[in-house]
Formats: structure tokens, C-alpha cells, sequence
């Protein structure tokens, strides 16, 4: 019998949960099935592998040399299929741009420039509420360019294989229907809501538990929220079912006055990702970080109200 890396697996699997019973569970492998998948992997490697007794299985000085080069010939192979994957989903040349994103104000202005600056590449978007979603398609190589965004100070997902760059840091605003009582405070304490329904949108990590963490530090508890789309956020705030929670870009919307908290107690960064060994990662650094950097530029500066704001908060805004 030829070794093979699934009779690697086996092995590694044996040595890490201690027990050919855990092992073959882990494996979704009947025990005798594993008993002789293992027999014939020792007769194949030259000798026993696991001393085994009521205890469990223990490597032998031979099982330990076999595991060693698991430890390494795994990952390595592991790491080769997905840079044949990325390899065969990528072009040599950015010739396209393949965009992720979630909800936010940022995507559509990038395709604007993209389109204008490079009217004979195609551009294609995809979004999706979780950004573990849209980071797996950039580790696989099936978007060049993801626009994500996270709570505070929040790590963006597979931030130990994809590259973030961080594009702005917005405040995180509340939405009030002008004819709330409080609509004509230039600022709020959030203490002052206590009483209120919430709405906003889904927001990935730490979002639902920092806005949590901030009512509870104001001294109360949210009484409702209503996680949603934007349009019905919006219209929930419209006929005063509810107060909403939004980014300080939120475009001007009829019935609807966006209002800062007093000391910004939620954050939201937005982050432009792509892989650092694939096509994308050549563009990445020049006309496409320059693209995204002024469709946030343009987002922010919608809003009067919000640019004189941030004239007074400095750590908010476009990332230097």
C-alpha cells in the first residue's frame, strides 16, 4: 500500500484526540474501519505507530517521527490547493475587478470610478451580509476586492491571510423621524433613548454586542430592535416606531434626522481587503485604495452637518 495524505490525516487525527474511538468520530469513520485503515498504514510505514491501551492511543518513537512530517506535509499541501484555486480564479493581469462588499455607501461609488477610470474592464459585484463570506471568496481567489466594515477596533475576518487597509472611521450616528421631541439636539447622550425601540441592520463581529455594552454603560437596557434592511430601518424611523442606528454618511433621507452620540460611544471602520499573492494586490496600492478613499470622501462630505463635525473630532474620518 502506497501512503497517502488521507492516511496522514488518520494518524494526526489518533495522536490529537488521544483515542481510535474519538478519532474515528472525528473522522466520520466506523472503529473498525479505523482499527484496519490503521493496521495497514503501520505494515506500510514499518511498524507499530500508537501504543493503545484502556487509556487511550500514545505515538510511538516511530509514530512521533510520522506526525512531525504530518505537522509539515499537510499544511504545505493544504496551502497549494488553495493557491491552485486562487491561481485558476484569477487572471494574470487586472483586466476585471471582481467586488465584495456589504450594505454601505462606499461599493456603488467605487464601481463609478472603476467604470469611468477603466471603461473596457468589466466590473462585477457581489454582496453579502456575513464578511466571513465575502473574506472566503477573496481567499479563494473569487473576488479581487472586498469593502467590509467592523465594530470599533474589531479584527476583520481571515485578517491573518488577506490584506486590510483601513479607509475611514465613521461614528456611528442615530437616526430620529423629525418629529421626535429630541430632533433639534445638535448632539445626544444615548442615555437620553432609553426608552426608545431600535432598528438598524445587520452588523457583523462585535456590533450587536458593543451597542449592547454601550446602553448598558448608560445605565439601561435596549427595550427592542428590529435588525433589518436599510429601507425598512428607514421606514420603522419614519413613522416613529422606532430610532435607528447608522453610519454618519447616511445620505439625507426625507423624515429622517441623523444625529451624533454624546462621545461617540459605537465606531465602524471601513475596510478595503484583497489577498497579497494575487493579481489584485499590484492595483491594490495605487488607483484602487484611491478610488475608495474618495468614495468615502464623497459619502462624508454629503452631509454639511457631518464635515463640520468632524472638523471638531479629528480621529474620525479619512484614514491617513
Amino acid at each position: 500500500m502506497e501512503l497517502e495524505l488521507r492516511h496522514l490525516r488518520t494518524v494526526r487525527a489518533i495522536a490529537d484526540t488521544g483515542s481510535l474511538t474519538k478519532a474515528a468520530a472525528a473522522l466520520g469513520l466506523a472503529q473498525p474501519a479505523l482499527s484496519a485503515q490503521l493496521r495497514r498504514i503501520e505494515k506500510a510505514l514499518g511498524g507499530p505507530l500508537f501504543e493503545r491501551d484502556h487509556t487511550g492511543a500514545r505515538p510511538t518513537l516511530l509514530g512521533e517521527l510520522v506526525l512531525e512530517r504530518a505537522r509539515v506535509v499537510l499544511p504545505a499541501v493544504s496551502e497549494l490547493q488553495e493557491e491552485a484555486v486562487r491561481f485558476a480564479n484569477a487572471w494574470g493581469t487586472m483586466e476585471r475587478f471582481r467586488l465584495g462588499g456589504t450594505h454601505g455607501p462606499l461599493l456603488g461609488g467605487l464601481v463609478d470610478r472603476l467604470v469611468a477610470t477603466h471603461p473596457t474592464a468589466p466590473v462585477s459585484t457581489y454582496t453579502s451580509w456575513p464578511v466571513a463570506e465575502i473574506a472566503a471568496q477573496l481567499v479563494d481567489g473569487r473576488l479581487d476586492f472586498a469593502l467590509i466594515g467592523t465594530c470599533g477596533e474589531s479584527p476583520p475576518p481571515a485578517n491573518d491571510r488577506l490584506t486590510w487597509q483601513v479607509v475611514g472611521v465613521d461614528p456611528v450616528f442615530v437616526m430620529l423621524p423629525d418629529s421626535h421631541p429630541l430632533a433639534d439636539e445638535p448632539e445626544l447622550d444615548l442615555s437620553a433613548l432609553a426608552g426608545e425601540c431600535w432598528a438598524d441592520v445587520p452588523g457583523d463581529g462585535c456590533f450587536a454586542d458593543c451597542f449592547v455594552g454601550a446602553c448598558a454603560r448608560a445605565g439601561f437596557s435596549p427595550v427592542s430592535v428590529y435588525e433589518t434592511d436599510t429601507a425598512s430601518v428607514v421606514h420603522l424611523v419614519q413613522v416613529g416606531r422606532a430610532v435607528g442606528l447608522c453610519r454618519a454618511t447616511f445620505p439625507p433621507t426625507p423624515g429622517v434626522v441623523p444625529r451624533p452620540l454624546s462621545g461617540s460611544p459605537l465606531s465602524w471602520r471601513h475596510l478595503l481587503g484583497w489577498h497579497p499573492r494575487s493579481a489584485a494586490a499590484a492595483a491594490a496600492s495605487g488607483a484602487v485604495s484611491g478610488h475608495t478613499r474618495a468614495a468615502y470622501a464623497e459619502a462624508a462630505g454629503r452631509s454639511e452637518s457631518y464635515a463640520r463635525w468632524l472638523d471638531r473630532h479629528p480621529r474620525f474620518g479619512a484614514a491617513m
